[in-house]
């Protein structure tokens, strides 16, 4: 099968900045607002925080996949969604119609975590909520010379997670020692982005280089399958999120994502008159 070669588009950093209280520190990773440059992506944050930062909260017409890093963290919705996240583990929870969760370290932790918001499509804005609890030893592994790549969504050379998707999405991490290379495949209609969470390494078919906390999004020049190829120049600890795009209006507010204000509107209505649950 013939690949092209996927190249870097855009390099940034992400500054981590004060929060308040028990909410220590925030990084943008993806900024709100970049609607057709992430699609099908939103936003994404870096967090480090302690016990009561994100209470229960509700969410509609998206998908909140969240990552630990550092720390022990329980969630709990009122869909019957439970779980306590180690590192290393994802969380992907699907908010579809409306759903009350809560995110929060286990006593005397500080966690360290990404959580990225994946769009739903219009078809799927009101879909039932579903949980699912992506622990880090039971996920597939594709092992290579010097590489390890675990894949929490999608597929990776053949080797394929059971995750369920309303959005196609790959999302795998690699952990290369110094000196390896890996390759990742994709379908070339993907949009994807990789974040480095430790050490530097080459990234495309310019080999772009890259380093710790550094957003580097795939070039989108292709058609048919396509790839990425990464080189760790020192160990290197990064993660790899792709998805089709769903190529539709986005309007946010808050914790809402819908495709018009008037449904913007509707989620809060249906939020305060208790459709949401308890």
């Amino acid at each position: 099968m013939e690949y092209w070669q996927r190249g870097i588009r855009e390099v940034y950093d992400v500054i981590a900045r004060a929060g308040g209280g028990p909410h220590l520190r925030v990084g943008q990773v993806l900024a709100p607002g970049r609607w057709a440059d992430f699609d099908p992506f939103l936003i994404m944050m870096e967090d480090w925080f302690q016990q009561g930062t994100f209470d229960f909260h509700p969410h509609r017409g998206l998908e909140t996949v969240t990552y630990v890093i550092e720390g022990k963290l329980k969630h709990e919705d009122n869909n019957g969604g439970y779980g306590v996240l180690e590192p290393g583990d994802v969380q992907w929870m699907t908010a579809g119609r409306g759903v009350l969760h809560t995110e929060d370290p286990l006593p005397g932790e500080t966690v360290h975590s990404l959580q990225l918001w994946v769009n739903l499509p219009s078809a799927d804005k009101l879909t039932a909520p579903r949980y699912q609890d992506l622990k880090s030893a039971n996920m597939p592994l594709r092992e290579e010379p010097g590489a390890k790549i675990r894949v929490f969504s999608g597929s990776s050379q053949g080797v394929a997670a059971q995750t369920l998707n309303h959005v196609p999405v790959t999302m795998v991490e690699m952990r290369l020692e110094a000196g390896a290379t890996v390759t990742q495949d994709l379908p070339g209609s993907y949009n994807g982005f990789c974040y480095v969470l430790e050490g530097t390494g080459e990234f495309g078919r310019d080999k772009t280089r890259g380093g710790k906390q550094q957003v580097l999004w795939l070039s989108r020049d292709g058609q048919g399958d396509s790839e990425i190829t990464v080189t760790a120049i020192e160990p290197l600890r990064v993660l790899l999120y792709a998805g089709e795009p769903v190529r539709e209006p986005v309007v946010q507010h808050g914790p809402f994502v819908m495709n018009t204000r008037e449904e913007i509107k509707q989620a809060f209505d249906d939020f305060h008159a208790g459709k949401f649950g308890k």
